[in-house]
């Protein structure tokens, strides 16, 4: 039997709180856990595991509503940030420095219907696996709809898959709609050909989502960086790079 290693250190219950100027090296699971907190301040955390090292999210989020991370670096084996959208609001990460592997914020789906709010802006990845990242996983019980998203001057250098919405962790066709999402000023490199991939569920797929000043580039002996939208509408405007495949 396999037993889960602890975090670091893990918040339940737990409000009107903050962390600030935290180091936590070598975790052997998630460096923090949060879970139903509320009015969290988190800044100035450096937070570093191996990027070979497995499960060692950076920061986890459940069912927690107005939680602030800011000025912050992480450096982990798994999800820099990693957020369950379950009875979730109110998200703001600004100003955080990401390396090695993992994506911020890595958002999966709840088993109920629940509207969200999350801002993520004035970051940096450097060398991740992924950057801004919804997962979902097989056809859940209940319709999951989650909005209202806003990604906004973000800075990639080298990461693999820049900005991602996919399901490929499920087996049947996914529940969950994504609605209501701006990217807006992202630009830097991309490792993979495909720098924008917008691949959304069949039977719910993405809508209203606002591509704002792209400007993403790949530099490999395949050709210039593309963009590849699966059962998603939107928009965009400004600067667009690689060039919109939103209808």
């Amino acid at each position: 039997m396999n037993r889960r290693l602890p975090a670091n250190m893990a918040f339940v219950f737990v409000r009107k709180s903050r962390i600030n100027g935290l180091i936590s090296l070598n975790s052997k699971s998630e460096h923090l856990n949060f879970f139903c907190v509320d009015h969290f301040n988190i800044s100035h955390v450096n937070l570093t595991a191996p990027g070979n090292s497995p499960n060692t999210d950076g920061i986890k989020i459940g069912m927690s509503n107005n939680v602030k991370i800011r000025d912050s670096h992480i450096g982990s084996g798994d999800d820099c940030i990693a957020i369950s959208l379950e009875k979730l609001t109110l998200i703001s990460i600004t100003s955080l420095v990401v390396l090695d592997m993992g994506s911020v914020p890595e958002a999966w789906e709840s088993t109920k219907k629940k509207r969200t709010s999350r801002m993520l802006g004035d970051t940096v990845f450097t060398g991740t696996s992924d950057g801004i990242r919804f997962k979902t996983w097989e056809s859940s019980v209940a319709e999951i709809t989650v909005s209202g998203f806003l990604y906004e001057n973000i800075k990639m250098v080298d990461v693999r898959h820049d900005i991602l919405s996919t399901s490929t962790r499920s087996i049947g066709d996914s529940h969950v709609q994504i609605r209501n999402v701006t990217f807006k000023n992202i630009w830097g490199t991309s490792r993979d050909k495909v720098a924008v991939n917008l691949q959304c569920s069949k039977s719910f797929p993405c809508k209203d989502i606002q591509l704002i000043d792209i400007n993403l580039i790949h530099n490999g002996s395949d050709g210039p960086a593309t963009a590849l939208c699966e059962y998603v509408n939107g928009s965009a405007r400004g600067k667009m790079f690689p060039p919109s495949c939103l209808n």
